[in-house]
């Protein structure tokens, strides 16, 4: 696994990994995580693909300049990144926050995109009463809350008896997501209030899309996701039993198998 480093003005640095050969798969991690969060994915996946891990600006070893950052911005950095690896098309993937700039990927550069993967993620916007709580939260981080909202949000994300399974691997992805800094954090925020509703991105389209729906996530939920899992023309649907919303912790085998499924329709429909 190699990491490289570019930049621009907007991002001072966009760090990524590049693994393995062939078809290539981006995956793009969620809030507030680093691309860390896909190494045993990688491990897996990069036996038969060219798998690119990008840490979206604001985490990791990734930056950007000024106080905001949009979906669509995100997007612009992976667009920088295929561009740097002389990469014509990839399958974007994206898991939670990461599925929006995968969907803005796909609006803004459809000639780009091989596949769409949405990883406990959707195409609508936040209610407003989700809104109001994610502004409740910004707040909480300018008070400098950012240690307990963490302790209280990684947990969360997890179906019960994966907290106790992977308790290890839980306190690590706290430890992690504490290095993420308030002002990232109050920017990715903002930027899924602001973000719209792109499920005409999925309405009679030909470009395929793997949805990952966990039985027991409280924040992608099942109820939610199977309504618009039938928007698009070409659909591979997996629900994880006893799974909430991070699969590629709770059930990382399954869904190595799954997207690679997905990968070989993608390859093979170019």
């Amino acid at each position: 696994m190699g990491r490289k480093n570019i930049s621009n003005s907007k991002f001072p640095q966009l760090s990524y990994t590049v693994s393995g050969k062939g078809v290539t798969l981006v995956l793009l991690h969620g809030f507030p995580l680093d691309g860390a969060i896909w190494d045993d994915s990688v491990q897996l996946l990069s036996e038969q693909y060219n798998v690119i891990v990008p840490d979206i600006p604001g985490c990791g070893a990734s930056t950007f300049s000024g106080e905001e950052l949009s979906i669509e911005d995100i997007a612009e950095s992976v667009r920088l990144i295929l561009e740097h690896e002389q990469i014509d098309k990839a399958i974007i993937a994206g898991h939670s926050m990461g599925g929006y700039a995968a969907l803005a990927f796909a609006e803004l550069f459809p000639d780009k995109i091989l596949g769409l993967g949405l990883v406990h993620s959707f195409a609508t916007p936040d209610n407003e009463e989700k809104k109001e709580h994610r502004r409740k939260s910004i707040e909480l981080f300018r008070k400098g809350g950012k240690e307990p909202f963490i302790g209280q949000m990684i947990p969360v994300l997890f179906a019960d008896e994966s907290k106790i399974i992977h308790r290890e691997a839980v306190n690590n992805i706290k430890s992690r997501a504490l290095l993420t800094a308030d002002t990232s954090l109050i920017a990715f925020y903002n930027a899924m209030i602001n973000r719209p509703d792109r499920t005409s991105i999925l309405k009679d389209n030909t470009l395929p899309v793997l949805w990952i729906i966990g039985s027991d996530d409280t924040i992608a939920t099942t109820k939610n996701l199977m309504q618009q899992t039938s928007l698009s023309n070409v659909n591979f649907v997996y629900v994880y039993s006893n799974c909430g919303h991070m699969s590629m912790i709770e059930a990382k085998d399954r869904l190595c198998e799954d997207v690679g499924t997905f990968m070989s329709y993608c390859s093979n429909a170019v």
